[in-house]
């Protein structure tokens, strides 16, 4: 592993670390971003209208840029957060393999460009908006809310759920009832998966003094509110076929993959493992909620294809 780093950092004469390009991209986060670019590609291809292939790249990019600014600049400001965590040590900050003022340029020249592309290539409402998740994400999540409150996650997973907003207004320079079903199903989707992997990395957030809520408030509360937040996430699912916003595809998809859901996240508020090497049931929610959302998602966009 030595080896490894040795090979990825360099020192100029000065003594400043050079980071490989391989630590930039790690800044943006992105198998978190990839989630993030596909609900906001399904948000650009669901909307009514047309617009141009080539500005429908560039808005995505744009998307892509946005949420690894936000990435970035979270990971600046938890660097020292990230280095008593077993799950994020190795990350470039923590393992001095970048410098942190060259991540918070890197992030802050990355946000500021994704925004002022996307006005320019699209309208100024879809750039607004990703100026807001951005700011969002970095200021009331990340810096304000993750240190103060159990609840961090319940609000600050409004940052995620903008995307379909973004892609949706890029097209149309408005926003309408879709985009808005969408976003409240990330938002009420994001507990039940965020706080699914809080379980089994509960000692990581304790150890960091992070008030995650399996740390506070206990693992019974948190695979009750798990429970009450995935029947929330269900309504909210459903909610663009009974307001007839779509089709009998998306709603036969809906309702079969939230029921899985549900089935999932019973199983995790009835269980009592405290090994979090053996929470097979928290890990299997965990990783199925990913696959719900961009099987859901898909479905949006095939169904509006289909029926529009």
């Amino acid at each position: 592993m030595t080896g490894v780093i040795v090979n990825q950092t360099s020192q100029t004469a000065s003594g400043a670390v050079c980071a490989h390009w391989r630590d930039f991209l790690a800044l943006t986060k992105p198998r978190v971003m990839t989630l993030v670019v596909f609900t906001g590609l399904c948000g650009l291809l669901a909307a009514p209208g047309h617009i141009h292939p080539v500005l429908a790249f560039t808005a995505i990019l744009c998307i892509a840029l946005g949420a690894g600014a936000a990435g970035a600049l979270n990971q600046w400001h938890e660097a020292e957060i990230d280095a008593l965590m077993k799950r994020t040590a190795n990350r470039p900050l923590p393992a001095g393999r970048m410098d942190r003022q060259a991540a918070l340029h890197f992030g802050v020249g990355l946000g500021v460009f994704s925004v002022l592309l996307l006005g320019l290539a699209a309208n100024w409402l879809a750039a607004a908006i990703l100026a807001v998740s951005i700011l969002f994400y970095v200021l009331v999540y990340t810096v304000w809310l993750k240190p103060r409150t159990a609840q961090n996650i319940v609000i600050g997973g409004a940052a995620g759920a903008f995307p379909p907003l973004i892609g949706w207004a890029a097209v149309t320079g408005d926003v309408s009832a879709l985009p808005i079903a969408l976003f409240c199903l990330i938002f009420f989707w994001t507990p039940p998966h965020f706080w699914s992997l809080a379980l089994f990395v509960k000692t990581d957030y304790a150890n960091a003094g992070i008030p995650m809520l399996p740390v506070v408030a206990g693992e019974v509360t948190t695979r009750r509110q798990i429970w009450g937040y995935t029947a929330i996430m269900a309504a909210a699912a459903m909610a663009p076929v009974l307001l007839r916003l779509t089709g009998p595809i998306y709603g036969t998809t809906a309702l079969l993959l939230t029921a899985l859901f549900a089935v999932l996240a019973f199983r995790v508020s009835v269980n009592r493992e405290r090994d979090p090497e053996r929470m097979l049931a928290e890990r299997r929610l965990f990783k199925f909620s990913i696959l719900y959302l961009f099987i859901i998602f898909g479905a949006v966009v095939v169904d509006r294809w289909v029926y529009a």
